[in-house]
């Protein structure tokens, strides 16, 4: 067995595992009826056990990987994302040690699964660095973000519980309208797995040639049916599906393509689930949370960011500038992939001054927790995928 091979294996040990230990982590806290806690240290232990588990294969994954492609597996989409599920899961392991709060792993979990089942939709041939990535700063600069956004996503986990609680899904309002949106969005990442494995599967292949951004013709292959064309296309399959908008040459339109696809699929998926459960998804998580310690949940989202805002601002920004001065010959240049770095940062620390300065705690601090992990999410699906620019090999 090559290396590539055990590191595609361990990295579906640590998705089976994480699975695994979701179900428990929920039995636990749903089978805690009196407040007692004694299922909760029961299967608590159960299920944190099967995570260090899982987290040890997707360690294994990751150097493994690493040997095999002779570089730290951050270089694209795939490894990235990949090593966002796994920071998030370390980083929960160690708040759970601290704080003993099964509850946050029954929320956190399923969104490392998510992320790592999205990863997987992206191509995890092992294949040499690009020129660009040939760089130690590979390792630096993305290491410290994929672990502050690890960091920063857990923030937001405790704040979607705290949410789950406190809003009264009872009643019409803004609260329940933008929390059963949380839940919606989550559901389009599942969208997404389940509309890629579908075309996958029939085997959709569509080739087009287009004119780029520079004005070079440039070949374009979408996995499925365009509804979007690049700049000027022209097709070269017989029989393909004639698209319905041709996008700007600025605009990945086979990336849109995707996200297309992704929110058909996620949107029925999101109202089977309506239909079989007869409640909003928050309503089918909010039993769960009955007896979830509120100035606890809010502590782990105000430390989560203290800790995981001067890692981002290290990583994002200052050692991003480093090697852009190194690539580029500027620190600053107005790329996409800069720019919502930027607004990434400038979100955080206007949390962190409403927080300090003006006393949103509890659930304004929640909704912002959430909303800056949005921004993250955002950065790394529509950014990457639709917007061109210069980090578009990633």
């Amino acid at each position: 067995m090559t290396l590539a091979e055990m590191s595609s294996n361990l990295l579906y040990v640590a998705f089976i595992a994480y699975l695994i230990a979701t179900f428990v982590f929920g039995g636990a806290v749903k089978g805690n009826k009196q407040g007692t806690f004694k299922s909760e240290k029961r299967w608590g232990i159960a299920a944190i056990t099967i995570t260090l588990i899982g987290f040890a294969a997707n360690l294994g994954y990751f150097f493994t990987r690493w040997g095999a492609t002779g570089h730290p597996p951050l270089s694209n989409m795939f490894e990235f994302t990949t090593a966002f599920g796994m920071t998030l899961v370390g980083g929960f392991i160690i708040l759970y040690f601290l704080y003993r709060t099964p509850v946050l792993g029954m929320i956190v979990l399923p969104v490392a699964l998510l992320i790592i089942a999205f990863a997987s939709m992206f191509p995890s041939e092992v294949s040499p660095l690009i020129p660009a990535l040939q760089t130690n700063w590979l390792a630096i600069h993305v290491s410290t973000v994929v672990i502050a956004e690890g960091i920063l996503a857990i923030s937001a986990a405790a704040g979607l519980i705290y949410l789950l609680k406190v809003v009264d899904l009872t009643k019409k309002s803004k609260q329940r309208f933008w929390l059963e949106a949380i839940m919606y969005s989550l559901v389009l990442v599942v969208g997404f797995v389940v509309a890629s494995s579908f075309f996958s599967l029939t085997g959709y292949e569509a080739e087009f040639n287009y004119v780029d951004k520079e004005d070079n013709e440039a070949a374009i292959t979408y996995a499925m049916p365009p509804v979007f064309g690049m700049n000027e296309y022209v097709a070269l399959t017989d029989g393909a599906m004639t698209p319905l908008v041709e996008t700007p040459a600025m605009v990945h339109a086979g990336k849109l393509t995707t996200v297309f696809w992704s929110v058909l699929f996620g949107t029925v998926i999101y109202w089977l689930i309506r239909l079989i459960f007869r409640k909003r998804i928050a309503g089918i998580l909010k039993p769960f949370v009955k007896n979830v310690n509120l100035q606890l949940m809010d502590e782990i989202n105000y430390r989560a960011i203290i800790i995981g805002f001067p890692i981002f601002t290290l990583g994002a920004l200052i050692f991003a500038m480093i090697w852009a001065q190194i690539a580029w010959s500027r620190f600053w240049g107005w790329d996409p992939k800069e720019v919502w770095a930027l607004i990434t940062w400038l979100f955080y620390a206007a949390y962190l001054h409403l927080r300090l300065g003006k006393g949103w705690q509890g659930e304004k601090s929640a909704w912002l927790a959430v909303i800056g992990f949005a921004i993250i999410m955002f950065n790394l699906v529509a950014v990457n995928l639709i917007i061109a620019g210069l980090h578009s090999y990633a």
